[in-house]
């Protein structure tokens, strides 16, 4: 039988309609399961959590219920707590009063909960209410997001703050752009020897996979990828760490080139860019945060704009069915964009993101 890690009583189960968590009778602490903290708390909260117990390997001084290993202790960004978690069992232990904090809460009789707990209930109740009519008005945060919603671009309006400084995205990015400015002096012999030509997909052993992802056709298609990657990349490297995150990106990249190859086998015209590894990202992005929202600047009259938000996971349906439209008219011979790459890519992304999450939530 589970015992509590504070007071060692044992711990009874209980049943809700968001299913099941342990209680400790004695100090009223809690043992509740990652997919439960989802369907209670909702995907962002438990989105945090989950990268703090990854990003912290501190040693707590109590043992997990169920395995009886060291838990981890970490802190909790929103609500401040500091809590403690068995990475192995999928299980977060929350002390007296602090699951009943959790965003969207959880359903306790309010006799039940002393003055100081209903108090903090109600200001974070206030700071939800806070948070949505932020939400409510679309005009981005900062002034120069209106510069790419101009071009079309999506800008981020609302999401998760990173956690660490993303060394691989600016990296990338720095590597990128240094090869293809460096390919613009001589572009058409460049593409000719380091562009991906379906009919001759192993020339130089496959590598003209890897060798296209830093090419670009010019400064509109270099800026354009190099925009999303930033934008999405920083926050896709911080959740998964920066091993994950280069596996992502080569992962969809030749995914997306297969696709390519796969559309147009006997093609014999370079392929370019690094939009196939940068969809993976994409995808990722989107899966993972699909609460984040994104701002769309669009005219309804000649001298007036208006914003438009919408959660990651609609533009995310909005674009694959864009995808599959030009991969349509690349295989009618009328589009020089590779649908079916950016399609590959974002099949990767999301298999990635379905195999770690289950990973995630998975009990040892």
């Amino acid at each position: 039988m589970p015992a509590c890690p504070n007071c060692a009583s044992p711990l009874r189960t209980i049943r809700q309609r968001e299913g099941l968590f342990f209680l400790c009778d004695h100090c009223s602490g809690r043992a509740v399961a990652l997919p439960q903290i989802r369907r209670v708390a909702g995907d962002r909260f438990t989105t945090q959590l989950l990268r703090q117990i990854n990003a912290n390997s501190n040693i707590a001084d109590k043992a997990c219920p169920f395995c009886t290993r060291p838990m981890r202790v970490f802190s909790s960004p929103d609500p401040p707590m500091e809590l403690d978690a068995c990475k192995p069992c999928g299980m977060v232990w929350f002390d007296p009063r602090e699951f009943e904090t959790a965003p969207e809460g959880v359903v306790v009789p309010p006799a039940q909960l002393d003055q100081q707990t209903r108090e903090a209930i109600a200001l974070h109740k206030v700071k939800q209410i806070a948070e949505q009519a932020r939400a409510a008005d679309p005009t981005p945060d900062a002034t120069w997001k209106t510069i790419p919603a101009l071009f079309g671009f999506p800008v981020e309006s609302e999401t998760d703050p990173i956690t660490r400084w993303p060394w691989v995205t600016w990296s990338l990015a720095a590597v990128i752009v240094t090869l293809s400015v460096w390919a613009f002096s001589d572009l058409e012999n460049a593409v000719a020897l380091f562009g991906l030509i379906p009919a001759e997909f192993w020339r130089y052993g496959g590598l003209t996979s890897l060798t296209s992802f830093f090419l670009h056709a010019g400064v509109f298609h270099l800026v354009g990828n190099l925009y999303f990657l930033l934008i999405f990349g920083d926050n896709v490297e911080d959740y998964l760490g920066r091993g994950r995150y280069l596996l992502l990106i080569l992962a969809a990249t030749v995914g997306g080139d297969i696709a390519h190859v796969l559309l147009e086998p006997r093609s014999l015209v370079p392929c370019i860019g690094a939009s196939g590894g940068i969809s993976g990202i994409i995808a990722f992005y989107a899966l993972q945060f699909p609460r984040a929202r994104l701002g769309f600047l669009f005219r309804t009259y000649f001298w007036r704009w208006h914003w438009l938000q919408i959660p990651a996971w609609g533009a995310l349906v909005l674009w694959l069915l864009l995808q599959v439209w030009i991969s349509v008219q690349q295989r009618m011979g009328i589009s020089d964009v590779s649908g079916a790459a950016h399609l590959g890519g974002a099949l990767i992304g999301l298999l990635a993101w379905w195999y770690w999450r289950r990973l995630e939530t998975r009990p040892a």
